[in-house]
């Protein structure tokens, strides 16, 4: 609980941090406004178009009698629609942080900064930062698939489809948002993703903490554009308990937390 707790501090000291530095919160609301326009177009795509794809994928469903025809399929959009707005959230993220890249390695440059000791810079050239980016977040989202795919089939459990499945679904769409959020500092620190999913699984806990609550927030469109600059300030100040942990083991050959370069 004190891990959960701790998690959900740095969610509102990132916030805290950004509201205070008006100049990095302004460098970081452009992105996240960008694809929150992008991604407005394309779910209300989906709310138009989710009818019409789940009476394609039922066809056996077609000479059903009243009400189990429209049960069935009613059901079947609203889980679509679930699944939707799931994988928006994960990649919202993911896309914010490529098309910020600069902004936001420069504002987690910024807090690591006013916290005091080591500032970790990249050595790496942009569009070689840009790539690997972009290349562990496809990695990400082929895991959030699968969790996405094993999620709407356990929606069909009654009862437990409709109540446990879907805190089941915040919560790794919380693990994983929290994932790409410390990303950024963790680049900087030349942790590869192999090491940093295995850093982020030491305190569970703590990244739920920090990522289901922004999960939630971040349903409302124009919320997830307001605190995108204080998540990535507040996964920096997380990112600073992880790797200063006195408890986690010093990099070694075979250790798991060893520093290297991609």
């Amino acid at each position: 609980m004190s891990d959960l707790g701790a998690g959900l501090g740095y969610l509102i000291k990132g916030q805290r941090w950004a509201f205070g530095h008006g100049r990095w919160f302004g460098f970081g609301l452009l992105p996240a406004l960008i694809t929150l326009v992008v991604y407005a177009g394309a779910l209300t795509g989906l709310g138009y178009g989710a009818d019409d794809f789940v009476a394609w994928a039922t066809p056996f469903a077609d000479d059903w009698s009243s009400p189990w025809l429209g049960l069935l399929r009613n059901t079947l959009v609203v889980l679509v629609f679930i699944i939707g707005i799931f994988l928006a959230v994960i990649t919202f993220t993911a896309v914010t942080l490529l098309i910020g890249q600069p902004f936001y390695e420069s504002l987690s440059e910024e807090v690591d900064r006013s916290e005091g000791g080591e500032v970790p810079e990249s050595d790496l050239p942009l569009w070689r930062e840009l790539w690997i980016s972009a290349r562990d977040s496809v990695r990400i989202l082929l895991r959030v698939a699968v969790y996405g795919v094993l999620l709407f089939a356990l929606g069909f459990i009654p009862v437990a489809g409709q109540t446990v499945v879907p805190v089941l679904g915040f919560c790794v769409s919380g693990y994983f948002l929290a994932e790409e959020l410390t990303s950024v500092a963790l680049q900087r620190r030349g942790v590869v993703l192999k090491d940093r999913l295995a850093l982020l699984r030491g305190r569970r806990a703590m990244v739920l903490g920090f990522g289901v609550p922004l999960t939630l927030a971040f349903l409302v469109p124009f919320v997830a554009v307001l605190l995108m600059p204080g998540a990535v300030a507040g996964a920096t100040l997380l990112v600073r308990d992880l790797t200063d942990a006195p408890e986690a083991p010093e990099p070694t050959p075979s250790s798991p937390y060893i520093l290297h370069k991609d």
